[in-house]
């Protein structure tokens, strides 16, 4: 007669083989910020939806006329390495709704190596009005950061987006950063791009025909049913910073600079100068 020796806490299946060991739980934080606004029907904008978990907290804020305001604001050091962030915003049929961080974003090593993600998911109906303006992310030495940012739009909803990426503290080697932004307008793809930077991104990066040398690199993107009309006309912002209408109601603005700071500047005068 044979034995089976069962590791003691593992129940004895029938059949004699000992039971596999659960499989661990995924390293670092999971946390989802949610945030639903609403036409009130009076000419402002209400939040039935405003949910922070972990790091993702969440205060109301004002915003302009008719508008909401929400601040996204860090409770804790995130993302490390093995965190999965998400922040999920939807603008009913017309509400408006504008969305920003009370500080800078650092992507941090975690103990293990792992990359961590961010997810930002907002959805527009018709008639709606978003603006999501965070603060810059900043890709720390030893960090690996997957950024994912997805827009669905209805046809006549209109948004401002802005990113800022900063690569490095100062005087500090970047960590790998990768990016990628998904817009829908009306089911149909408007723009689909995506960045790589940092150690172990896809050679030329840091070359000529990349950054250049910069560290700091944004865009805008505009989208707004009237420039069917009238869309601004592509042309330079700048030595190194550039307009570019896309094929549907929108323009992307994107420009390099040495720090954050000139960075912004360069936004805040493409904003200015087109009324955004």
């Amino acid at each position: 007669m044979s034995l089976t020796a069962v590791p003691a806490g593992l129940p004895t299946p029938t059949g004699g083989a000992p039971a596999r060991p659960p499989a661990p739980a995924p390293a670092g934080l999971r946390a989802t910020a949610r945030i639903g606004a609403v036409a009130d029907g009076r000419g402002s904008t209400a939040l039935p939806l405003l949910a922070g978990e972990g790091p993702l907290a969440l205060r109301r804020t004002r915003g302009g006329p008719g508008e909401a305001g929400v601040m996204l604001v860090g409770a804790m050091s995130a993302p490390l390495g093995g965190d999965h962030l998400r922040v999920e915003a939807t603008a009913g049929p017309g509400a408006r709704l504008v969305l920003r961080s009370a500080a800078a974003t650092l992507a941090l090593p975690g103990r293990h190596g792992e990359p961590a993600r961010y997810d930002v998911r907002l959805r527009l109906g018709d008639g709606a009005a978003v603006r999501w303006l965070p603060e810059p992310l900043v890709s720390v030495r030893g960090s690996d950061l997957r950024v994912r940012t997805r827009a669905e739009l209805a046809p006549t909803a209109r948004l401002l987006l802005r990113e800022e990426q900063v690569l490095g503290r100062t005087g500090e080697a970047p960590g790998l950063l990768r990016a990628r932004l998904t817009v829908t307008r009306d089911g149909k793809p408007l723009l689909e791009q995506e960045l790589a930077c940092g150690p172990g991104a896809p050679g030329g990066w840091d070359g000529p025909a990349g950054l250049a040398g910069h560290r700091a690199l944004g865009q805008l993107l505009v989208v707004d049913p009237e420039f069917a009309k009238a869309p601004p006309q592509a042309g330079m912002l700048g030595e190194f910073a550039a307009l570019t209408p896309l094929a549907g109601p929108a323009v992307l603005v994107t420009a390099l600079a040495p720090d954050a700071l000139r960075l912004r500047e360069l936004l805040d005068s493409a904003c200015a100068a087109y009324g955004w």
